[in-house]
């Protein structure tokens, strides 16, 4: 059963990641510095960020799953909040270092921070479902 939360959780972010940046499409490609193609798609059109993330959203979902096992969170609400707070508090923070490092805009990291919060906050609603 955790092995069917742990993939649950992981569609469900990586669903919420594909209706955010498709959402954002044009804001993150210009903070990001992507090259457009004159139809204004982005130049590459490679699979590996797709299976990146798939893999990356498998990851987060398990880790976390073995942490609201070790620290007794089993309701929704629970889940909602802890997965809200370790997007918030622990991946957002990660990201605007990288992005500060990288000189990247601020506009970049409210993008992809606000994934990782809502994205997280998903994936541990989910994960205290099963």
């Amino acid at each position: 059963m955790g092995f069917l939360a742990v993939i649950a959780a992981a569609a469900a972010g990586f669903v919420v990641g594909a209706v955010w940046y498709m959402t954002l499409a044009e804001p993150w490609m210009t903070a990001a510095g992507i090259k457009r193609r004159p139809d204004g798609k982005p130049e590459s059109n490679s699979p590996l960020p797709f299976v990146l993330a798939g893999i990356a959203m498998v990851l987060v979902a398990g880790m976390m799953r073995h942490t609201f096992a070790l620290s007794g969170i089993d309701s929704a609400g629970a889940g909602l909040v802890s997965g809200l707070g370790i997007g918030l508090f622990f991946i957002s923070p990660w990201i605007m270092i990288n992005n500060a490092y990288a000189g990247r805009p601020f506009r970049l990291t409210l993008i992809d921070g606000g994934y990782a919060t809502i994205g997280c906050a998903v994936i541990g609603l989910v994960l205290t479902l099963f």
